[in-house]
C-alpha cells in the first residue's frame, strides 16, 4: 500500500465529507459487504481510509488504495 499524499488526503476529505452517501465498488476483506451496497461515510482517519456505516449494518472502513468506493447520485439513493 502506498502513503498517502497531504494533497490526497485534503481532496478527499473535501469530496467524501460526513454524510455523503458512496456505493461499493470493491473491497478486499472477507467480512466485505456485498459489492453494490450503500452506506454513509462518517468520517476519514490519517491514512485516507473511510468510515463508513453501510446500510447492512457492516461499518468496515474503506481503505485508501485498496478498495473501492463511488458517490452515489441524489436520485440513486
Amino acid at each position: 500500500m502506498r502513503m498517502i499524499r497531504p494533497g490526497q488526503l485534503r481532496h478527499l476529505r473535501e469530496n467524501y465529507t460526513p454524510g455523503t452517501r458512496v456505493v461499493l465498488v470493491q473491497m478486499d476483506d472477507a467480512q466485505a459487504p456485498p459489492v453494490g451496497t450503500q452506506g454513509t461515510v462518517t468520517g476519514m482517519d490519517d491514512t485516507g481510509s473511510l468510515l463508513i456505516d453501510w446500510d447492512n449494518g457492516s461499518s468496515l472502513n474503506v481503505i485508501w488504495d485498496v478498495d473501492a468506493v463511488r458517490k452515489v447520485a441524489r436520485e440513486d439513493a
